[in-house]
């Protein structure tokens, strides 16, 4: 339960702050959805509304094409020979039929560039080769955000970073005759190749947040995309964005994309499934009849004390977004920090000297030099008129890190 406690205590004042200053919405007053949609209208984080329009900047000759169809229809009403197709998702799923089509568009010596965390192993063993996903799910468990950063092949000593959940997918088992590495994450594992098939060149890209407004939004990671994108056609004859499998949320599909697979509808074809499902229904519903007034009454719970420390983040998330003082900010940590040490161990806080610092670290059991430099910041922080959005989060840094080092948890 603390270390829960913890890794939301990191999770909402950082991306509050960071997050909303990227996506320069002063105005909103409540933390942006971090739904992983990448879709071409969505402004949120990760939506994919600066890349679609990056993509129309970086090729002004074309007009950008909306494909709201499986790739097999796709294929069947085009004859492109130097087309350039784009899609984003946070998942890739598709079928047999699909990857042929894809593989038929390749051949002809168009450009397919697929940008996904998890793809399809239906389309990895077609072209060789194996990936590693780390699933969100996993990622949001661990808690582990931090500074992390993608590179590409053009520029490879030039790293492209954000603060949130590292990059982590990867590429392996390469065929190094067919397939080429051209983009890596900061364990130097490549996560976007390029496949080489008849005239035409697929490139595949796992790592879908590199490309999504709050990742492209910061700093000059502008830059990634251009990058990402430097290997494939400067003047193609069409240009594609996928505006259906970025939707897609079914795993596995029949050879009729229009018929979306039903548990229920599996059931009712067979009569013995269907016989099972009723006398469960039937059974459930006797029991709840029944069986539910032998149950001792609920006894109520007490309502647990409320987390302070993650309202006060939430406080402070707020008051960024609507003023941006980064030094009302801390004034406010510090004023909190300051009576978090004065009711846990009982020490005044009005007089900071060597004795204080002795006695706190003896209590906190936290080492000497961090409480010292800690309370260095704080001293500075105060008489400083302006704090920068680095020594706001150096100031953060050091107050989650004497939480988490304190020999008194509570």
């Amino acid at each position: 339960m603390l270390k829960h406690t913890q890794t939301y205590f990191l999770l909402i004042p950082v991306v509050a702050i960071l997050l909303m200053a990227c996506m320069g919405d002063s105005k909103s007053k409540k933390i942006p959805s971090l739904a992983e949609t990448f879709s071409k209208n969505d402004k949120k984080p990760f939506g994919a509304n600066i890349a679609y329009r990056q993509l129309a900047t970086m090729l002004p000759d074309n007009e950008v094409i909306d494909k709201k169809q499986p790739f097999t229809k796709t294929w069947e009403n085009i004859s492109d020979t130097a087309a350039f197709y784009v899609c984003i998702t946070s998942k890739l799923f598709v079928n047999d039929e699909e990857v042929d089509a894809m593989m038929e568009y390749i051949s002809a010596g168009n450009n397919l560039f697929i940008s996904a965390g998890y793809i399809d192993e239906t389309l990895l063993k077609r072209i060789g080769c194996n990936e590693k996903y780390s699933a969100v799910a996993i990622e949001e468990m661990a808690g582990n955000m931090n500074k992390t950063a993608v590179s590409t092949l053009v520029k490879p000593n030039e790293a492209y970073a954000y603060y949130y959940f590292p990059f982590s997918n990867y590429f392996f088992n390469l065929d190094s005759s067919t397939t080429k590495a051209i983009g890596y994450n900061m364990a130097g594992q490549p996560n976007e190749i390029v496949y080489f098939l008849g005239n035409g060149k697929l490139f595949l890209h796992c790592e879908p947040r590199a490309l999504s407004n709050y990742f492209l939004l910061k700093e000059s990671n502008y830059k990634y995309m251009q990058h990402a994108l430097a290997f494939t056609q400067t003047a193609p004859q069409h240009v594609y964005w996928d505006d259906y499998y970025s939707k897609l949320r079914n795993r596995k599909r029949g050879k009729n994309d229009e018929k979306s697979f039903s548990a229920f509808s599996e059931i009712m074809k067979y009569p013995p499934l269907q016989y099972a499902f009723w006398l469960s229904l039937i059974l459930l519903l006797l029991y709840i009849r029944f069986g539910g007034k032998r149950v001792q009454r609920v006894i109520e719970q007490l309502k647990p004390n409320e987390n302070t420390t993650v309202t006060f983040t939430e406080t402070i998330g707020r008051l960024y977004l609507q003023k941006k003082d980064n030094k009302n900010i801390a004034d406010k940590m510090i004023t909190y920090f300051n009576e978090y040490i004065r009711n846990t161990y009982f020490l005044n806080t009005n007089h900071i000297n060597d004795d204080f610092i002795v006695v706190l670290t003896r209590k906190s059991g936290v080492e000497k030099n961090r409480v010292d430099t800690l309370y260095r910041t704080i001293i500075a922080t105060q008489g400083s008129d302006v704090v920068n959005d680095y020594q706001l989060l150096s100031l953060q840094e050091q107050i989650q890190n004497f939480y988490k080092k304190r020999g008194n948890k509570n």
